[in-house]
């Protein structure tokens, strides 16, 4: 522990200095029973028995057992001075953390109390117990060493203190390596969290390499870590060997010297019973017990202690003003795109090319250009489904792709994707709990999913996609995008199987979502003319403006207008192709395709990546639109 840690340590440990003196002198006596553990047993062979008098030897047997009820005694009082140094740890790290709760109103301030905080004070006790133990042993088997013959100390000392400085050595950089690995260890947990309840989503949207990528990357870097630690590990176990073991052998091979040089047989024999009994085994708890939950107790404090220190108006204040009331930090864009850039292969044109758009909350985008332009690839760019070669993504302030960002937006493409399941379990499929039989009324209410609801027999009615037509399932889609919590809603071309006002309908219930954001891919000129804003789409040149901005200034906007296609009558949903397009696309999901509860994808995936299943004769996709 560096820095601040071992700063707040030191002065926790100076101001309990009465607690610290108890527990030494309870120690001592603690102490006792490992003296005596050799010394005892000496004397009972040089004294006793070996002299034909067994009555001296058992007494002095006896004392060795008094011993060991001495030291029961002194441990139990051990353990009470221990608790009066812990607990005023513990009680300072849940008062700092609760306080953090309180002023900042943090999510994870239970987490914080009910595990991390436990976690230090437990590996704080063993700490102390284990550090303690050593001394103190290692003190009582050296004085007892001593007492039995000098010349003992000449062959146990100096490998003991070797290896408790080789140890000392490693204690470092084994800390590092240990906080390394807890790292990594968190970070791949954390990846394959996320990663594995969209695994179906994963597939139908063509990114498992992706997926795999950032993955092995992880799992990469753990193994790494772990080698590392693995290596520090052999000179710890190299540490113990040298400290604990090799006594035993030099002791076994100088004993000839030993016993010609005034050493008893007895005084051997309670040599060998300091180092197997007392020294080895507490060097054995120093070296396991140091090197592993020090390393863990420096991680849990250095985050406990670095959330405080960050926890004040600084860090949650980005904006902040010197003012004795801050003024409120500007909420960040919906939707930020800078220089981004993209194209399908090294040798391939940019599909967008050098892109600049910022879309504030509130905002109702729609996305036109001709066939095959880059409409469905921007909004893959900004679902994260692909990445750019150049450029910054950003939704609601956070880089895409990411977490955070994906949590704000939900993306329906045009094949919209239904599940065997009942209508109520594909509408709340995005929402981590079962959404109330109100909201679900309310929600298809606003869509214009209710005249299906109703044919189908309400919310608990069980759903058979191959039964639905395509405007059915995208109506389900979009129902199931509007309940989602994301306020950002990308439509590549999702109501292109319905007919002008179900889509009129459906997009103006997304564009008043409170604090919604709407981004549409527009088949008809009435999605442009009722959008706040237009983005033109042409490779490099793009044009962005109102639609009569555009009509005045946009040629290749007013090509797209003029060759609209007249809207149809109003009236029920249409299945689109009913006999196939020309790609021969199958409009129901197939058997392997899913989504996740991150966002709704059908079985078409974008950039042109065919997942299994997806087509029924196995051809590739045509172009996107």
């Amino acid at each position: 522990m560096t820095g601040p840690v071992y700063r707040r340590g030191l002065r926790f440990l100076r101001r309990r200095w009465l607690v610290l003196l108890r527990l030494g002198g309870w120690s001592v006596l603690e102490s006792a029973q490992t003296f005596l553990l050799g010394y005892a047993p000496a004397r009972a062979l040089d004294d006793g028995f070996l002299r034909g008098r067994p009555g001296t030897g058992l007494a002095w047997l006896a004392v060795a057992g008094a011993g060991v009820l001495v030291g029961a005694w002194g441990t139990a009082r051990v353990y009470a001075a221990v608790a009066a140094l812990v607990e005023p740890l513990r009680d300072r790290l849940v008062t700092r953390v609760v306080a953090r709760g309180v002023r900042t109103g943090e999510a994870g301030t239970l987490s914080g109390l009910t595990q991390q905080v436990e976690i230090a004070r437990d590996t704080f006790a063993g700490l102390v117990m284990v550090s303690r133990s050593f001394l103190f042993t290692a003190a009582g088997a050296l004085a007892g060493l001593f007492s039995l013959a000098p010349p003992l100390l000449l062959v146990v000392a100096p490998p003991l203190l070797a290896g408790v400085a080789l140890f000392a050595v490693t204690l470092r950089p084994l800390a590092r390596r240990q906080e390394a690995f807890l790292v990594a260890d968190e970070s791949l947990a954390g990846q394959l969290a996320a990663v594995a309840p969209g695994l179906r989503d994963i597939t139908a949207s063509g990114a498992e390499a992706r997926i795999a990528d950032g993955t092995g990357q992880r799992v990469e870097a753990e193994l790494r870590a772990a080698r590392s630690l693995a290596r520090w590990g052999v000179v710890r176990v190299a540490s113990l060997a040298l400290g604990g073991q090799l006594p035993i052998v030099l002791l076994l091979v100088t004993a000839p010297w030993l016993l010609a040089h005034g050493v008893s047989p007895g005084a051997l024999v309670g040599a060998l019973a300091y180092v197997t009994q007392s020294l080895l085994p507490a060097l054995q708890h120093l070296v396991h017990g140091l090197g592993t939950s020090g390393s863990r107790l420096a991680v849990v404090l250095r985050r406990l202690v670095a959330d405080d220190a960050g926890s004040g108006p600084e860090r949650h204040s980005d904006c902040a003003s010197p003012a004795p009331l801050p003024a409120p930090c500007p909420a960040p864009p919906a939707l930020s795109l800078s220089r981004v850039t993209f194209a399908y292969g090294p040798a391939s044109a940019p599909v967008v090319q050098d892109l600049d758009l910022t879309l504030e909350p509130g905002t109702h985008l729609a996305v036109v250009g001709p066939s095959g332009i880059g409409k469905s690839t921007l909004t893959a760019l900004v679902a994260g489904l692909l990445t750019p070669a150049h450029g910054t993504i950003r939704v609601g302030g956070h880089p895409v792709p990411g977490p955070e960002a994906a949590a704000l937006r939900v993306l329906i493409p045009q094949e919209a994707y239904v599940f065997t399941g009942t209508l109520a379990e594909n509408l709340g499929h995005l929402r981590p709990a079962p959404v109330p039989e109100e909201e679900l009324l309310a929600a298809a209410e606003a869509v214009g999913l209710t005249p299906l609801l109703q044919r189908l027999g309400g919310p608990g009615a069980p759903v058979d996609p191959a039964a639905l037509s395509a405007g059915e399932r995208q109506l389900i889609a979009l129902t199931r995008a509007y309940l989602s919590y994301a306020p950002l809603a990308l439509l590549d071309e999702a109501t292109c199987h319905l007919d002008a006002r179900t889509e009129a309908r459906a997009e103006r219930a997304f564009a008043a979502r409170p604090g919604g954001t709407l981004v549409v891919v527009a088949h008809r000129v009435s999605s442009a003319r009722r959008a706040d804003r237009v983005l033109v789409m042409d490779g490099r040149d793009t044009a962005y403006g109102t639609h009569d901005d555009l009509m005045r200034s946009s040629a290749l906007y007013r090509d797209l207008v003029g060759g609209w296609a007249p809207v149809r009558p109003p009236g029920r949903s249409q299945p689109a192709l009913p006999l196939g397009d020309a790609d021969r696309v199958d409009a129901v999901a197939g058997a392997g395709l899913a989504g996740d509860g991150r966002h709704v994808v059908a079985h078409r995936p974008v950039g042109q990546v065919e997942a299994s299943g997806d087509l029924r004769d196995g051809r590739p996709l045509g172009g996107e639109g």
